[in-house]
């Protein structure tokens, strides 16, 4: 612990634990293992001029936490409020204001001057901006980019496409036991004709000499992926579009 460090009444402090003044900490707060509160802002333009960081009551700061003190182009000071919870590997960077009842997820990282309002949360390895206001009551779904304001009371999500982009053909071939005498395999031309054409004892002996899996929907699968990959189409993710269209036989 460095100087000019203030800490409230019943705070509890863990093991291995780093703060570096000038911090002022308010009471009942947890602070958990391999955090670091107060320490020098990673901004290019901080000269080592003195800042702060200000936080309230009653807050859980988990595990490799790191909490950097402000710099002058923001007001010198860093601070959060009261009966929030930063979840592990949270990051709050120089200048951030983080209001009450604040939620930030697993490794979510806030850039500089950054504003939370109250009852916000902000879900596991999302990403906000510098200058960005994350308005009161806000929701902000997993791996989201926050490049703009997110107004209050809303419920704000990043969906990145979801792309296939070939099928495995490593994995297939070792979740199936291929014969030394089998090593002479055929073009694989199974990809023309569906699995369900072909019968099913030809197909179990056919299926891996062409480095296809015996399963016949395990073949359908990876039939579908090679179909689409050659049409240059997109596999969108089954969560957003649960039926897919057929591939060609």
């Amino acid at each position: 612990m460095g100087a000019e460090v203030e800490i409230g009444a019943r705070t509890r402090l863990m093991a291995n634990l780093y703060i570096e003044g000038p911090t002022v900490i308010g009471e009942d707060n947890v602070f958990f293992p391999f955090s670091s509160v107060g320490v020098a802002s990673q901004d290019m333009k901080y000269k080592g001029e003195r800042a702060f960081t200000r936080i309230g009551s009653r807050n859980r700061v988990r595990e490799f936490v790191t909490i950097h003190r402000g710099t002058e182009g923001g007001g010198l000071v860093t601070s959060i409020g009261d009966d929030c919870l930063l979840m592990t590997y949270a990051h709050v960077a120089h200048d951030c204001r983080i209001g009450n009842h604040v939620i930030l997820g697993n490794s979510v990282g806030l850039a500089g001057h950054v504003t939370i309002e109250d009852w916000a949360d902000v879900s596991p390895f999302s990403g906000v901006h510098q200058f960005c206001r994350i308005g009161r009551h806000a929701f902000v779904g997993p791996y989201s980019v926050i490049k703009q304001d997110v107004m209050p009371y809303s419920l704000t999500s990043h969906q990145p496409e979801v792309q296939v982009f070939g099928a495995n053909a490593v994995g297939s071939r070792a979740a199936v036991s291929i014969s030394p005498s089998s090593n002479r395999c055929r073009p694989p031309c199974a990809c023309s004709r569906a699995p369900d054409s072909i019968p099913r004892r030809r197909w179990s002996a056919f299926a891996p000499k062409c480095g296809l899996p015996r399963d016949r929907r395990t073949a359908r699968i990876h039939r579908f992926l090679r179909a689409r990959c050659a049409e240059g189409m997109k596999v969108r993710d089954h969560r957003r579009q649960r039926t897919l269209p057929r591939a060609r036989a």
